[in-house]
């Protein structure tokens, strides 16, 4: 059996303490009930997470610093099966070694669908 998905976001806003991302809800994303299936929308919170920790640098691969996600916390509150959904990050810690972020994300009129929770740490750059 061959599964296969499309994930695919884009960065709306971008300020030192804040991102916000929105995810179009695309068919390669969804589950056999027809909404999206959780992996999706945790990759689209961790990944827009991510930026924010990154703040102005921008990823390459096996780079020292890169914010890896150690603890990942989520409560699935809604869910939709057409539209965009819209996740929002904020710092809940900004630290030197590890660094807490809280995202929300939002479906159709802003209704809640997740509460995403995810602590990073930078990597080393002999991380595998």
């Amino acid at each position: 059996m061959k599964i296969e998905g499309n994930i695919e976001f884009n960065v709306v806003e971008q300020v030192p303490e804040r991102v916000v991302s929105e995810m179009p809800i695309l068919p390669g994303i969804l589950n056999p009930y027809g909404s999206v299936n959780a992996g999706a929308i945790l990759w689209f919170a961790d990944v827009t997470a991510t930026i924010l920790v990154l703040g102005s640098s921008r990823p390459t691969e096996g780079m020292a610093g890169f914010p890896l996600c150690i603890t990942l916390n989520a409560s699935f509150i809604g869910n939709q099966k057409d539209g965009i959904f819209k996740a929002v990050s904020t710092f809940v810690k900004k630290g030197k070694s590890v660094s807490i972020v809280r995202t929300i994300v939002y479906g159709k009129s802003d209704r809640l669908i997740a509460d995403v929770t995810t602590n990073h740490v930078a990597a080393k750059s002999d991380c595998h």
